[in-house]
């Protein structure tokens, strides 16, 4: 018992998740140090703006965060401790409690690399090390050091791009941007409310006024909804926005002629609302109207597509969107994609595009798809996005990668991004980075692959951050 425990190799240990000398060498001395794009996120810009300390561990860790949530309540957490009112220690009390019940979930490595990366603790998180770890971390927090920024810094972030709605202000963007910062914070155009709003007219019309009244500009056509639109699509671009983003459950591409859209517009602008086919039409026109102007700007688009949200219709409405109600859909996705994707090259307006899938089935459909409209114009110009949402962690990468290696070419891949709201989601790149040196490792000692050091860890640093910076120009 105590030879067979000796083996064992220690938890987190420098060589975490590599399993031979070819993966330890590709990652020490190559993936490690690259500095982090992360090309999307949620992060709130308004707290980078401010620099803002956190008060405590569970303002910066467990706020927001549904994926936590759902682990507490899957453990039996009442609710209070999650989104409640329980005080911060007590929430964080029963989060240390489930953290033990999360083994073999990426929480469990998630939440340790994060103690590890940022405050330098190396302790498991159970019921008894809950106090001092709180203790230790919340007294790192309230110094200058853990400041937003610094916390950034301290994972080497570059580039932060944010999702932001066409009637966002960009205030705090502004703000970043006039200090002149060592790190780039970018707005990402998501216009989804734009179309999706016209199944509620209602909500529609209130947002198509937000519009009106963002852009200065006078909107009761369809016409002057879209060039409304673009002036705020110019305005991203203004401040260095490169990115537009599309969180949908498939893409639209129902065919309509423009006379068709104005009537729609004109019907749903009047307070009716439009039947369904008229609904799927306006969408449809809609999103090829966003891709033209990411075309006509160099723009990159990108598409999260096959989440059913909101399915817990009683507590989502006790407690509202985004705190844990969304799972995996199983929405065709081909015959859309390719008919989008379609009107848009053949008039020759396809921007760069990254495509990411949330059901693990469409795998090979969306490895494949990108295939179908890669021209030649620009390295990798259609991607299949990193593993998204329920798909980030080792077996989703895995197979992502692998995928994409066998139908597509990983060496243009765009590499990891963290999709999160919380500031200390940056070790999922390491977590990334380690996971795609080990199964390149893999494959040299397999004789699988040539030896060449040099040559793959080029390769390796590409994926992890030279093809995303020489993609989107940053």
């Amino acid at each position: 018992m105590n030879a067979t425990l000796l083996s064992v190799k220690p938890f987190l240990s420098e060589d975490f998740l590599l399993q031979t000398e070819t993966a330890r060498t590709l990652y020490h001395d190559f993936a490690r140090a690259m500095p982090i794009i992360d090309y999307h996120c949620h992060l709130p810009p308004d707290q980078i703006a401010a620099d803002k300390n956190f008060s405590n561990l569970t303002q910066i860790w467990l706020y927001g965060d549904h994926y936590k949530w759902r682990a507490m309540r899957t453990n039996g957490v009442a609710e209070q401790y999650c989104t409640g009112d329980a005080s911060d220690f007590e929430k964080f009390q029963k989060w240390a409690e489930t953290v033990p019940y999360t083994m073999r979930n990426p929480l469990y490595h998630w939440t340790h690399l994060e103690l590890q990366r940022y405050f330098g603790i190396d302790r498991v998180l159970n019921a008894a090390s809950a106090k001092d770890i709180y203790d230790e971390a919340t007294a790192l927090l309230n110094t200058p050091d853990y400041s937003v920024r610094n916390l950034l810094r301290r994972m080497n972030v570059e580039v932060v791009c944010t999702t932001d709605d066409p009637s966002d202000d960009l205030k705090y963007h502004q703000q970043i941007a006039a200090e002149g910062l060592d790190l780039k914070v970018l707005p990402t155009f998501r216009p989804d409310k734009a179309m999706l709003s016209i199944d509620n007219p209602a909500e529609f019309n209130a947002y198509v006024d937000k519009i009106e009244a963002v852009s200065n500009l006078s909107v009761s056509t369809y016409d002057e909804y879209v060039a409304a639109l673009r002036q705020r699509h110019n305005f991203f671009a203004s401040l260095g926005g490169r990115l537009s983003d599309h969180g949908l459950e498939q893409v639209y591409a129902a065919e309509y002629t423009e006379s068709e859209i104005r009537t729609i517009f004109a019907k749903a602008r009047s307070g009716q609302l439009p039947t369904f086919e008229e609904r799927q039409k306006f969408k449809s026109a809609m999103l090829i109207e966003f891709a033209i102007m990411d075309w006509e700007k160099g723009w990159t688009q990108q598409y999260h597509l096959g989440a059913l949200r909101n399915n817990n219709t009683r507590l989502l409405r006790e407690l509202g969107p985004d705190t844990g109600w969304d799972s995996i859909g199983d929405f065709p996705q081909a015959r859309s994609l390719s008919t989008f994707m379609g009107m848009l090259d053949n008039e020759n307006k396809l921007a760069k595009t990254i495509l990411y899938n949330l059901n693990p089935a469409d795998n090979e459909v969306f490895a494949t798809m990108i295939g179908n409209f890669n021209d030649g114009t620009t390295p990798g110009k259609v991607q299949w996005g990193s593993g998204w949402w329920f798909l980030d962690q080792k077996d989703g990468m895995e197979k992502q990668i692998n995928a994409l290696s066998n139908m597509g070419l990983l060496s243009r891949f765009l590499g990891m991004l963290t999709d999160s709201r919380s500031f200390l989601s940056y070790p999922r790149h390491e977590y990334f980075r380690r996971i795609l040196c080990n199964m390149i490792g893999n494959d040299v000692e397999n004789g699988e692959l040539p030896a060449d050091i040099e040559w793959l860890g080029q390769l390796v640093q590409n994926i992890c951050y030279r093809n995303a910076k020489e993609y989107f120009q940053f």
